[in-house]
């Protein structure tokens, strides 16, 4: 699986009913590979009143969408990309961008 993707990295859907939008990453479960998008693939789910919810009722929320249908935007040129990984002077590995070779991570 691949972990290229980050928490509040920004992201453009490629398939799917939200194809065209982008999100920002609110959550990533690497066992899954599925990712958790801001305001992107909103379920209604009926809620029972709890502590967390005392009113209850219907509540819209987000649910996950595979991995595959996401790709990174490159917050440089920001255009949707590749990541390659590389190893700086220093022994660290960071993201790279493909198409303007520029570091993701800082």
């Amino acid at each position: 699986m691949s972990l290229s993707i980050k928490k509040n990295d920004t992201v453009l859907i490629i398939t799917g009913k939200e194809k065209g939008k982008k999100g920002r990453i609110l959550s990533f479960t690497p066992s899954k590979g599925r990712v958790l998008v801001e305001k992107i693939n909103m379920i209604k789910k009926h809620m029972k009143p709890s502590r967390k919810y005392t009113q209850g009722g219907i509540i819209e929320k987000e649910a996950a969408i595979h991995i595959s249908n996401v790709m990174l935007i490159c917050p440089k040129c920001s255009k949707p990309t590749g990541i390659s990984n590389t190893f700086l002077q220093d022994g660290r590995k960071v993201r790279t961008c493909k198409k303007c070779r520029e570091v993701m991570d800082e």
